[in-house]
């Protein structure tokens, strides 16, 4: 089983936050990226791969099918940071049988159709709620969280 030690929703991945401070933090070895997008992109793979390279930590851009065939394979000793876009990549990952065992949502961005959630950096929709809810029904923890010291939120 892999050694997941944090699944995150960020739209934006891997940024200064996410790589100096949750990395840090959780003392990861490996981010991984499961994101169609970032995995089929180089210049957003280069701008994450400086982040990640700042903090010591190797990191991967899988896209969520390729995340789900290969993530069970991970040595026990990769430390695994694992961050999707949003709630659906999460959700995927899981109905794909990846052990996510905590989602902490990090940042959604407002977009059309997105209402405010009870946190300030949380944009959501039906679609999103649903999702949420069916990860955290599935066993996995499932919360608010902006930085490692923050008090964790439901996300209802």
């Amino acid at each position: 089983m892999p050694n997941i030690l944090l699944t995150r929703i960020d739209n934006r991945l891997v940024h200064g936050q996410v790589g100096n401070i949750w990395a840090g933090t959780l003392g990861c070895n490996l981010i991984v990226v499961a994101d169609d997008v970032a995995a089929n992109d180089p210049i957003q793979q280069t701008l994450m791969k400086a982040t990640a390279d700042s903090v010591g930590c190797g990191i991967r851009f899988f896209t969520l099918q390729k995340a789900i065939d290969v993530i069970n394979k991970a040595s026990e000793k990769q430390l695994i940071f694992l961050v999707v876009r949003d709630p659906q990549a999460a959700r995927t990952l899981v109905e794909g049988g990846v052990p996510i065992n905590k989602l902490c949502i990090g940042n959604m961005h407002p977009a059309e159709g997105k209402r405010l959630s009870n946190d300030p950096h949380i944009y959501v929709d039906d679609k999103d709620m649903e999702d949420l809810r069916y990860v955290r029904n599935k066993g996995f923890e499932v919360y608010i969280q902006n930085l490692p010291g923050d008090k964790k939120k439901d996300f209802e």
